[in-house]
């Protein structure tokens, strides 16, 4: 992938458990797969990906998992204003994979440490990332706590992420995403209503605007807003947006981006 000049803010991501996920393997198998030296062999890329599960048994079938959609959400709006790159603990398999599931245009680079020959948390591989890329640091979030440990001993800002809640988060408050969010609900009163309610807990600034559809004429075909940067416990808006968006729902709304 083209790596670009360090323009932007660097954001480092983990793959498995942060943007894709595994069903669990029958503990007998995960024993095996996941043995200490073999897996290290494997994710270093002493041996193929092909080779790994040969040496696991023939029932250890191939899949390329599932993406977590409500992290690649925050990954396309990090994006817009951050270089985003995996740093993953990976097989040969990993380009692969990421074709298949079409993360391979999400992100503007990827490192695997099949390819690099070390894997984390070994900090070796964050300072060769760094170089790589040209940056002196960046964010970097990893659902294992020992790897965000070891990102920031290596002079990243590792964080532990493990779900996507805490991504979220993660983001928000090192302004990596938006702030605002918007509460867009279809009558006025409502709106008002809702919005002098959170002003009195705490959310701020709880303005409230008419926002005409697009494409109509009619006056009356609008939306009415209610935009929340601040949350009581003084966290960006964002940060809060699964609870936000049960809200908006509850009023036959929706949430958008500020």
């Amino acid at each position: 992938m083209e790596r670009t000049p360090a323009l932007k803010p660097l954001l480092l991501l983990d793959l498995d458990g942060v943007l894709r996920s595994f069903p669990p393997l029958p503990a007998a198998l995960a024993e095996v797969a996941f043995e200490p030296s073999l897996l290290h062999r494997a994710i270093t890329g002493e041996i193929s990906d092909e080779q790994w599960r040969q040496a696991v048994g023939p029932e250890f079938a191939a899949t390329s998992g599932e993406v977590i959609p409500e992290a690649l959400a925050l990954v396309r709006v990090a994006r817009r204003q951050c270089f985003v790159a995996l740093l993953s603990n990976a097989t040969t398999r990993l380009e692969a994979d990421l074709e298949l599931l079409g993360l391979d245009g999400e992100v503007d680079a990827v490192f695997s440490s099949a390819r690099l020959g070390l894997a984390k948390p070994d900090p070796a591989i964050y300072r060769r990332v760094l170089d790589e890329l040209g940056y002196s640091t960046g964010v970097f979030c990893d659902d294992d706590a020992e790897n965000a440990a070891a990102a920031t001993a290596a002079g990243l800002d590792g964080v532990h992420v493990p779900d996507t809640a805490a991504l979220r988060t993660a983001l928000a408050v090192r302004e990596l995403i938006p702030p605002t969010v918007l509460l867009i609900l279809p009558d006025r009163d409502e709106a008002e209503q809702l919005a002098a309610s959170l002003l009195e807990a705490g959310w701020g600034p709880c303005a409230v605007h008419r926002d005409m559809l697009a494409g109509e004429d009619d006056a009356e075909d609008v939306d009415w807003v209610v935009e929340l940067t601040t949350a009581p416990d003084g966290l960006p808006a964002s940060a809060h947006r699964a609870a936000l968006d049960d809200l908006a729902e509850q009023h036959d709304g929706f949430t958008g981006e500020g």
